[in-house]
C-alpha cells in the first residue's frame, strides 16, 4: 500500500443467517403511507447506505446535511434492495427507482426500532448480557476491561468500542465509537448467533442524540465522567450532559454505576431513573469525602510503568488487584468495570478467584497510554487522549512513575471542537517539563494554523516554557527523542490506537507507536517488537 492509498473501511458486519421478515408486516407497524406492492416482499435486513446494502435488504434514506439520501434508491435497487423507507420529501424523489415505499415522518428516529424488529434485537429478545459505558474519557478503556475480566471469568465476549469490535474472538477495526441503529442491532444478531453470552459497548453522546442505540435495553449502563469536549456537536457543557442522561432511564437501561469523581457523576446520581450504585477514588475525585461515600472506594496501592495495584472495597467485600496500564484514573475505570459486572449477575467470588489466579486484569486497551519503549532508555507512552481532563489525568500518571523529565508531544484535531484547544494547550505546557507540539488529523483544516494555536496557547500559560513545534509527526517523534535520555517520559497523546491520520479526507496510513519505536530505534535504544500491519512505503 502506497502512502497515498486510503485504508479500506472496515466491513458492516450480518449475522450469517439474515432474517426473514414480511414487508408488508413491517409497513402495518411502521409505515403512515405505503407506494408500490409490499405483498409476499421478504425482508432480510436493513441499512443507510448502499455501499454496505445487501440483496435482500430494505434501504433507509434519510435527509443528509447537503442531499437527501432518497438520491440514491436507483442504486439501492441496482444492488438488491426490495424497499425504500423514507419520508415524504423522500418517497417522490426515490419514485423512479420503482421499489415499494414505505413513507414515515422520521426514518433517522425510527431506525432503532426498525432494526430491532427486523433482526429480532428489542428488549425482551434473547440477547447477551449487554454492558454500556458513557462519559467524556474512560468509556473505551472500561468496554476493554470489561472484556479482558470476562474472558478471564470464561465468558463468550463481544465488544463495540471506538477502537474495535469483537465477536467471539474475532477483531474488526471500527468505523465510528457506537455504530448506526441498523449496524449495531444486525452486530447484536450476529454476536447471539456466535453463542456470545456478554458485551461491552462503547455509549457516545453523539450515539444517543443521533439514535444509534435506539431499541436496545442494557441490563447495566455505566458512567465515568464529564469534561469540556465534543461543543462542536453541543451549544454547551449543559447540553452535552443532558445527551448522555437518557442512558439512565428505564427504556435504555436496568441498571447503573456511576462515578462519582467528577461532579457530574453526582449529577447523574440525582436525575437517574434507574436503580444505581456508585464508585468513588478519593485520591483523585474533585470532592473526596463524598468520593469516600460511595458503595465501593477504590484505594491506590501502588503505581508503576507496567500497571497500578489498587484495593477494592464495597458491599460484596475486598479485592486488591491490578490493571495493567499507569494512572490512578485507570484504577477507577477498572473498579467500574468490576462493579458493572457485579450488577450485570456476575458472582463477586468468582471475580476475584479469576483475578487472584491470574495475578491481575489481563486486558489489552489499545492506545490508552500504552508504553512502546524497551528495558532501557527514556520510557515512551502513546495515548489515544485528546480532551484537556484526559492530557492532566494521564499527565499527572507518568510523571508519578517518571524519575526524569516528561516530555509531551501532541497535536488537534481538525474540523472539531476548536473551543478546547487552548486547554488542552495549557494542561499539556503545566503538566510537562518540555512540550512538543505537531500535527494529529488536520482534515481540511490548516495544519500550520491549528499548531500555531496550540503553540500560542501554551506560551500565554507558561511564557518561559521548553516549546518545540515541529511538522509532519515523523519529525516531532524524532525531535522528542533527541531531547529527552534515561530515566525520562514521553506521552504522546491523540494518535493512540489509530492506524491513518485524516489528510483533507484522505485516511493516510500512519502509526504512531511505529514511529516511536522507529525514533527509539534510530536514537540507538532499545523496542519491542513492532506488529504494526501497515508498512510505510520504505518498507518491505
Amino acid at each position: 500500500m502506497s502512502i497515498e492509498q486510503q485504508p479500506s473501511l472496515p466491513p458492516v458486519l450480518r449475522p450469517a443467517n439474515p432474517p426473514r421478515r414480511e414487508l408488508s408486516e413491517l409497513a402495518s407497524r411502521f409505515a403512515r403511507d405505503v407506494r408500490g406492492d409490499v405483498d409476499g416482499v421478504i425482508v432480510s435486513g436493513i441499512t443507510l447506505a448502499t455501499a454496505d446494502l445487501r440483496p435482500g435488504e430494505a434501504f433507509v434514506a434519510i435527509h443528509g446535511v447537503n442531499r437527501h439520501g432518497a438520491e440514491f434508491a436507483a442504486a439501492a435497487a441496482e444492488k438488491g434492495a426490495v424497499a425504500i423507507i423514507t419520508d415524504e420529501a423522500g418517497a417522490a424523489i426515490a419514485a423512479p427507482a420503482g421499489l415499494p415505499v414505505l413513507i414515515v415522518d422520521d426514518p433517522r428516529g425510527i431506525l432503532g426500532a426498525l432494526s430491532a424488529w427486523v433482526y429480532g434485537t428489542g428488549a425482551g429478545a434473547p440477547l447477551p448480557t449487554l454492558f454500556a459505558t458513557t462519559g467524556t474519557n474512560g468509556k473505551t478503556s472500561v468496554s476493554h476491561l470489561l472484556e479482558g475480566i470476562l474472558d478471564q471469568l470464561g465468558v463468550v465476549t463481544g465488544l463495540s468500542s471506538t477502537a474495535e469490535r469483537h465477536i467471539a474472538g474475532e477483531v474488526i477495526v471500527s468505523r465510528l465509537t457506537t455504530p448506526e441503529a441498523s449496524e449495531m442491532h444486525a452486530l447484536l444478531a450476529l454476536m447471539r448467533e456466535r453463542e456470545v453470552e456478554a458485551v461491552a459497548v462503547e455509549v457516545s453522546a453523539q450515539a444517543l442524540s443521533r439514535h444509534r442505540v435506539d431499541g436496545i435495553l442494557f441490563d447495566v449502563a455505566g458512567f465515568t465522567n464529564l469534561s469540556h469536549d465534543h461543543l462542536d456537536d453541543y451549544a454547551d457543557m449543559e447540553e452535552y450532559f443532558e445527551a448522555k442522561l437518557p442512558l439512565f432511564r428505564p427504556d435504555r437501561a436496568r441498571r447503573g454505576v456511576v462515578c462519582i469523581d467528577s461532579p457530574s457523576g453526582a449529577a447523574v446520581v440525582q436525575r437517574a431513573e434507574i436503580p444505581l450504585v456508585t464508585v468513588g477514588t478519593p485520591s483523585i475525585a474533585a470532592d473526596p469525602e463524598g468520593s469516600a461515600r460511595a458503595d465501593w472506594v477504590v484505594v491506590i496501592d501502588e503505581e508503576r510503568t507496567s500497571g497500578t495495584t489498587f484495593t477494592l472495597t464495597g458491599p460484596s467485600g475486598t479485592l486488591t488487584t491490578t490493571v495493567p496500564v499507569i494512572g490512578q484514573h485507570m484504577a477507577a475505570n477498572a473498579a467500574l468495570a468490576i462493579v458493572m459486572l457485579l450488577e450485570g449477575g456476575y458472582a463477586w467470588d468468582r471475580i476475584v478467584d479469576a483475578l487472584e489466579r491470574d495475578g491481575g486484569i489481563r486486558a489489552y486497551l489499545p492506545g490508552r497510554t500504552q508504553l512502546v519503549s524497551g528495558e532501557s532508555g527514556p520510557a515512551v507512552f502513546v495515548d489515544f487522549g485528546h480532551s484537556p481532563d484526559a492530557f492532566e489525568k494521564t499527565l499527572a500518571a507518568v510523571r508519578r512513575v517518571t524519575p526524569g523529565k516528561v516530555l509531551m508531544l501532541f497535536g488537534a484535531d481538525g474540523d472539531r471542537d476548536a473551543s478546547k484547544r487552548f486547554d488542552m494547550a495549557r494542561t499539556a505546557v503545566e503538566g510537562s517539563d518540555i512540550l512538543v507540539v505537531t500535527d494529529h488529523h488536520p482534515r481540511f483544516e490548516d495544519p500550520d494554523s491549528i499548531r500555531a494555536t496550540l503553540v500560542e496557547g501554551a506560551r500565554r500559560a507558561r511564557p518561559d516554557a521548553q516549546i518545540h513545534e515541529y511538522s509532519p509527526p515523523e519529525q516531532a517523534i524524532a525531535a522528542a527523542v533527541g531531547l529527552v535520555g534515561e530515566g525520562d517520559a514521553i506521552l504522546w497523546a491523540g494518535p493512540g490506537h489509530q492506524d491513518y491520520r485524516d489528510i483533507r479526507g484522505v485516511r493516510t496510513p500512519y502509526s504512531a507507536r511505529e514511529l516511536a519505536r522507529r525514533a527509539l530505534r534510530a536514537a540507538g535504544w532499545p523496542v519491542p517488537d513492532s506488529r504494526w500491519p501497515v508498512p510505510y512505503p520504505d518498507e518491505d
